[in-house]
């Protein structure tokens, strides 16, 4: 299986920010989520991916080619989703597609006129008359209609109600099943990650806690539930973190450095992030 994106130890510095030691890989034919609080890093990479800031070292690798070296041809396999809305709100969606043809010289008008009616994105009405989900699928159908190979969205579904959601959700599975194709995106809705994901990458103050196979930590973590004094009796080297209220305590571990003996539940995605800032806070 290729990769469509690496990064290797990528650094970049600011006034009161440091990336760091960025290193994380994106098979062809899977998603990958990027999780993490705000100001973690996440927008930062993907400015870094797309060229819109330089590196201070490491290297990117974007369908085979370094980014510096990537032909405009190649440049143009890139698909993109962002949270803000990049096109004239006096445009309609005719508009919209006009202009791309001329951007894109791959760009297939009868693909984006597809996904416009499966869409129900009307050329008789001006983009600021659609929804934040309207105007999400608008870009979704710009992204997919010149031959992307690599879908970059950030916080694509943010602020969508469930319906719209479900509906990009499953575009992007579909997106993926020729196994030739890819999407790296961020999100705070972790349960839309852990529909779709098969990589989830965690990042917090700049750096990668971890990047692993989605279903890979599912069955590393489990939560431990228990009494007030219930972490006392676990060992240290099991413990990722610990949350305690009224009623006892809960601790995230690692299932393979838990003795038998301890009930043990499934951890979710959010709570192994919730529980790893802890740790770094603590």
């Amino acid at each position: 299986m290729s990769n469509l994106l690496q990064l290797e130890s990528v650094n970049k510095e600011f006034e009161q920010f440091k990336l760091q030691n960025i290193t994380f890989t994106l098979p062809a034919g899977t998603i990958m989520g990027l999780i993490g609080e705000n100001g973690a890093g996440k927008t930062t990479i993907m400015k870094l991916i797309l060229g819109l800031q330089q590196k201070d070292s490491g290297q990117i690798k974007i369908l085979g080619y370094a980014l510096e070296e990537l032909p405009l041809s190649e440049k143009a396999k890139i698909g993109l989703v962002l949270d803000e809305f990049p096109y004239p709100e006096t445009f309609n969606c005719r508009e919209v597609g006009m202009i791309m043809s001329k951007i894109y010289q791959n760009w297939d008008n009868k693909v984006f006129e597809n996904f416009c009616t499966r869409f129900d994105l009307s050329d008789k009405k001006v983009l600021k008359t659609y929804s934040k989900g309207m105007k999400m699928k608008l870009q979704l159908a710009v992204a997919l209609s010149h031959q992307a190979k690599l879908l970059i969205l950030d916080e694509a579904t943010s602020g969508l109600d469930p319906v719209a959601r479900e509906e990009i959700l499953d575009l992007l599975l579909e997106f993926i099943q020729d196994e030739q194709c890819s999407v790296l995106m961020s999100s705070h809705i972790i349960s839309d990650l852990e529909k779709v994901c098969d990589y989830i990458t965690y990042i917090h103050q700049g750096k990668i806690v971890f990047s692993e196979e989605k279903d890979l930590l599912r069955e590393e973590y489990g939560i431990v539930r228990g009494n007030k004094n219930m972490t006392a009796e676990l060992p240290a080297e099991a413990v990722v973190g610990v949350r305690q209220h009224q009623f006892g305590e809960e601790a995230l571990v690692w299932r393979a450095k838990l003795p038998q003996g301890f009930s043990v539940e499934p951890a979710s995605i959010e709570d192994v992030m919730i529980y790893y800032n802890r740790r770094k806070e603590g």
